[in-house]
C-alpha cells in the first residue's frame, strides 16, 4: 500500500511540473548592448498607439491565460524604406486579461501587476530599444536585436519580424516570440499544483505614420 502511495504521489508531482511553453520561438537573449542603430539619414514615424499593442499569452498546467497591453509611445525611424531604429514604451498600468470576467479577472490582473510579477506599482512601463536590424530570409522578413527593460532590468533580444508596409511616411510590423520570464526577474513560479511556464509569449503589433 505504501509503495502505491509513493508511485501515485510521484506521478502527481510529475504531472504537476509538466507545464508547456506558450507555442512560439524563444528570442535570443544576451546582456544589453549599446545601440548601433544609429542612421545619419532616414525619416522619424511616431507609433500609433490606437493600433498598436502587445498581445501576452501565458501557460499553466491547468490551462493558460492571455490578453493585452498598451503601448505608450514610440518612434520608428526609417531609411530608404527600411526600418533601421526606433524604441517604444509599453504601459504596464494597462495589463488586461480577456479569457476570464469578473472578480476572477480582477484577480488575475492585480496578481500580473504585483510584485510576484511585473511589480507595476514601482515599474509602471517597460521599454524596448532597436540596437540593430537586418535582413531577413525571405521578402519583408527582418531580424531585430533590441534592449528589453523591464522591472529595472535590460536584456538584449533577437527575434524574427515581418514588414508588412514599410516607407518614408508609414511602417506597419509585427512580431512573435517567447521571452523567458525569469531573465526579467519575473519569478513566480504559481502553485506547487499548478506551476506557471517559464515562457511568456509576446505578439507586438506596430503601426507608425509621418
Amino acid at each position: 500500500m505504501e509503495k502505491v502511495f509513493l508511485s501515485l504521489a510521484a506521478g502527481a508531482l510529475v504531472l504537476a511540473s509538466c507545464v508547456s511553453n506558450p507555442e512560439g520561438k524563444k528570442a535570443e537573449t544576451a546582456d544589453s548592448v549599446e545601440n548601433v542603430a544609429l542612421s545619419d539619414g532616414g525619416s522619424e514615424l511616431t507609433v500609433d498607439t490606437a493600433l498598436s499593442n502587445v498581445e501576452w499569452t501565458g501557460r499553466k498546467v491547468s490551462g493558460q491565460h492571455h490578453g493585452h497591453v498598451k503601448i505608450k509611445s514610440g518612434e520608428l525611424t526609417v531609411d530608404e524604406g527600411k526600418l533601421v531604429g526606433g524604441n517604444f514604451v509599453i504601459d504596464l498600468t494597462s495589463i488586461n486579461n480577456l479569457d476570464l470576467e469578473g472578480e476572477y479577472k480582477g484577480k488575475l490582473e492585480g496578481h500580473l501587476k504585483s510584485a510576484d510579477f511585473f511589480d507595476v506599482e514601482n515599474h509602471p512601463e517597460a521599454t524596448f530599444e532597436i540596437t540593430e536590424v537586418k535582413d531577413g530570409a525571405e521578402a519583408g522578413a527582418v531580424v531585430i536585436a533590441g534592449n528589453l527593460t523591464i522591472r529595472g532590468v535590460s536584456k538584449n533580444i533577437t527575434f524574427d519580424a515581418q514588414v508588412e508596409e514599410s516607407s518614408d511616411t508609414a511602417l506597419k510590423a509585427t512580431a512573435d516570440f517567447n521571452i523567458a520570464r525569469e531573465d526579467w526577474g519575473v519569478s513566480y513560479k504559481g502553485q506547487a499544483d499548478d506551476l506557471i511556464s517559464k515562457e511568456i509569449n509576446l505578439k507586438v503589433k506596430l503601426v507608425a505614420g509621418a
